[in-house]
């Protein structure tokens, strides 16, 4: 039985898909739902100087990855369901593992969405394919086409 789940959110169609699915099963388990949002390394900018991380953008992303956070959560409470959460910055998938680890989840849930094209596939790459290797847990992908 499921005791701490962690769910990777990001706000997307997928993301909202697993939150519903994750909350299932929280709520059959009766489990504690952490949620996270992972802000990936900062963007460059390359200045005659060399490369700068510009401040205004980081703030702004920063922004962006607590509002998806907090909707998150706002969905989660709106459905009678208590949860955590926060904002980590880093690898998606290191983050992801390392935030399971201390946490010490039974599961992580994160959501995937089918790419068209084996190009897209190969040069996006694949967050559940990596999490599911390095994961301290199980993993559920939550499937959306």
């Amino acid at each position: 039985m499921y005791k701490r789940i962690l769910l990777a959110y990001d706000g997307s169609t997928t993301g909202q898909k697993a939150l519903l699915d994750c909350r299932d099963i929280a709520q059959w388990s009766q489990a504690s739902l952490t949620l996270i949002a992972v802000m990936p390394l900062q963007r460059q900018v390359v200045a005659a100087e060399g490369v700068i991380y510009e401040k205004s953008v980081i703030e702004e992303d920063r922004d962006k990855y607590r509002g998806i956070l907090n909707d998150g959560l706002r969905r989660l409470m709106e459905s009678g369901h208590e949860a955590q959460g926060e904002v980590l910055y880093g690898e998606t998938v290191d983050e992801i593992a390392r935030y399971a680890r201390q946490l010490e989840a039974d599961l992580i849930v994160v959501g995937h969405k089918h790419l068209e094209g084996w190009a897209a596939r190969w040069w996006r790459g694949s967050v559940s394919k990596s999490l599911i290797a390095d994961a301290p847990c199980s993993v559920l992908v939550v499937i959306t086409r």
